[in-house]
């Protein structure tokens, strides 16, 4: 068979390069797809301002025919008061016990429902003592306030209401409140060697009741 033929192929020079090649071109570069703008932040909004705390009630003037009899005849020592129908009367530590043996002999408040303290250590006369007085005749119930400072003491009015006696000899216990001519005023709810009383606004009642547990029963309190 004869030989195929092959196409000639002009012979290069000597020292010239064969043409390179030539590469493909590139295809053109397909640009990424643009993220999605995000929306605009919402414009911020003030917080609302707290509503007001609602007010309270707060004692008003009483006045009554027993509240202008004593008006006449103590002048300013007497302050007449009610609180969501709560009446009382606040005097003067001079006219205690006078006013209340009035109130029982002239305004049949026969009975002495109780006997009771309150603190406010940053006040000058740092207790309100409160006697809450009923009349069985009357219907009618009536508070009496008086103020005395620290370390005062106030007169008894078991001579007037028998009831007094414990509940006098409670206010000593939890306030530390001397009542001259108490028959016999001592502690009634805590042990005789019990220090401070327990009802002041500044009382530690914690480290009170563990020195006391240790001291008198040798054991760690559970408090």
């Amino acid at each position: 068979m004869a030989e195929e033929s092959k196409p000639l192929v002009p012979p290069t020079p000597e020292g010239e390069k064969k043409p390179a090649a030539e590469k493909p071109a590139a295809a053109p570069a397909t640009a990424s797809p643009a993220a999605p703008a995000k929306p605009p932040a919402p414009p911020a909004t003030a917080k609302p301002a707290a509503p007001a705390k609602p007010t309270g009630p707060v004692p008003l003037p009483w006045t009554s025919p027993l509240v202008e009899k004593y008006r006449r005849q103590y002048g300013s020592g007497i302050d007449a008061l009610t609180y969501l129908g709560q009446n009382y009367l606040n005097v003067d530590r001079s006219l205690i016990p006078d006013i209340l043996r009035l109130l029982r002999d002239e305004e049949q408040f026969d009975y002495c429902v109780d006997i009771t303290a309150v603190h406010y250590p940053k006040r000058e006369r740092q207790f309100d003592v409160v006697w809450i007085l009923y009349s069985f005749p009357r219907n009618e119930r009536l508070r009496v306030k008086t103020q005395i400072a620290d370390g005062a003491s106030i007169p008894s009015v078991v001579s007037i209401w028998p009831t007094a006696n414990w509940l006098e000899r409670e206010v000593y216990d939890m306030f530390g409140i001397q009542f001259d001519g108490h028959p016999d005023l001592k502690r009634i709810l805590l042990p005789d060697g019990w220090k401070g009383h327990p009802l002041r606004k500044d009382y530690g009642i914690l480290q009170q009741d563990k020195e006391w547990v240790q001291v008198n029963l040798g054991i760690e309190s559970g408090q």
